[in-house]
């Protein structure tokens, strides 16, 4: 890696660094925390509410 790239890169990061709050990175990994929760809720809602559904089709079906 040549010196402008090195420059170009570390004025890039400092850049980003002096952009960043404190705040805005804890919001961020609270609302992607919670994001996570209620994915995963609905999809094991949804697998449950599926398992049941084909549960009742089958035994319609004997």
């Amino acid at each position: 890696m040549n010196q402008q790239t090195s420059g170009t890169i570390g004025g890039t990061l400092l850049t980003i660094v002096g952009v960043l709050d404190l705040q805005d990175i804890f919001k961020t990994i609270i609302l992607a925390a919670l994001g996570a929760l209620v994915s995963f809720i609905v999809s094991t809602g949804l697998k449950i509410i599926f398992k049941r559904s084909k549960k009742q089709k089958d035994d319609l079906h004997v």
